[in-house]
C-alpha cells in the first residue's frame, strides 16, 4: 500500500540537466514515486537516451531539450511543455557544471559560464514556472545546492560562488512564495560518483583523502540523493520551506 505523503501520482515533474548523473537518478526517483516527468537537457543524444530509458520502465516521460540560461528559451519551452501536460507541480533545478583553476587565473569567461549555469539558470527556469504555481497556490521547487553552498575548496571558487548563491536563492525564493502555498528547498550532495566527479575518484590521493574526510568512509551513490527529493516533492514536506538537506555521509557535521 502506497504511503501518501510520498506518493506523486497525478503530479508533472520538471528536472533540469537530468540526461545523466544526479539529475537522472533524482528524475527516476520521482517517477518511481509516481510522478509523470519531462526531462531537460542541452544535450540531445543524452536526453533520448535518458528518456528511452525510463520509459522502458514504465515511467511517464518526456524530453524537453533547451538552454537553461536562455530566457527566450526558456520562455517558449515552459509554455510549450505547460501546454503539453498541462501543468508543473514540480521544478528540480540540477543543472551544473563545473571548472577548475586557480582563482587568480581563472578567464572571466570561465567564471561566467559557471555563473550562468548553475545561479542565473535556477533564477531564470524558476521564475518562468513559478508563474503556472502561484495561479493555482500549489508548487515544489528543489534547488540543488552542494557541499560548496557552505564550504570553499582550492581551484572551484565560481562553482563555490554559484552554489552559495544558489542556497541564498533558494531562502529567497521561500520567503517570496511561501503565501503561495509553494515549498522551495534546497539538496546539497556530498561527494557522489558521477560523470562530472570521475576523474577526482579516479585520483587516487583524492580518494583516499575524501574517504577519510567523509565519515561513512565512502563515496555516495545518486540514488542515495532519491529519498530526500521524493520527501521535498511532497505532501510530506508540506510546511518545510528554505531549507537545505545535506545528503553528505555527514561531512559538514565533522570536523
Amino acid at each position: 500500500m502506497k504511503n501518501e505523503l510520498f506518493d506523486l501520482s497525478n503530479k508533472i515533474a520538471l528536472i533540469t540537466g537530468s540526461g545523466q548523473g544526479l539529475g537522472f537518478a533524482i528524475a527516476r526517483g520521482l517517477g518511481k514515486a509516481g510522478a509523470s516527468l519531462v526531462l531537460n537537457d542541452i544535450n540531445e543524444e543524452k536526453l533520448d537516451r535518458a528518456v528511452s530509458t525510463l520509459s522502458k520502465e514504465g515511467i511517464t516521460v518526456y524530453g524537453c531539450p533547451f538552454d537553461v540560461t536562455d530566457k527566450k528559451q526558456i520562455h517558449q519551452q515552459i509554455l510549450a511543455i505547460e501546454k503539453k501536460v498541462e501543468k508543473i507541480d514540480i521544478l528540480v533545478n540540477n543543472v551544473g557544471i563545473q571548472r577548475r583553476g586557480p582563482l587568480e587565473t581563472i578567464e572571466e569567461s570561465v567564471w561566467q559560464e559557471v555563473i550562468d549555469v548553475n545561479l542565473n539558470s535556477v533564477f531564470l527556469t524558476s521564475q518562468q514556472v513559478v508563474k503556472g504555481m502561484i495561479s493555482r497556490k500549489s508548487g515544489k521547487i528543489i534547488n540543488i545546492c552542494s557541499l560548496q553552498s557552505e564550504l570553499g575548496r582550492s581551484t572551484i571558487a565560481p562553482y563555490a560562488a554559484a552554489k552559495g548563491g544558489v542556497k541564498m536563492l533558494t531562502k529567497a525564493m521561500a520567503v517570496e512564495w511561501a503565501k503561495y502555498n509553494i515549498q522551495v528547498n534546497g539538496i546539497g550532495p556530498g561527494y557522489f560518483i558521477t560523470d562530472m566527479t570521475r576523474t577526482l575518484a579516479e585520483d587516487p590521493k583524492f580518494d583516499t583523502w575524501l574517504q577519510s574526510r567523509t565519515p561513512a568512509g565512502r563515496w555516495g551513490d545518486p540514488s542515495e540523493l532519491v529519498g530526500a527529493a521524493i520527501f521535498l516533492a511532497s505532501r510530506a514536506s508540506s510546511f518545510v520551506n528554505g531549507q537545505i538537506i545535506y545528503v553528505d555521509g555527514g561531512i559538514l557535521a565533522s570536523l
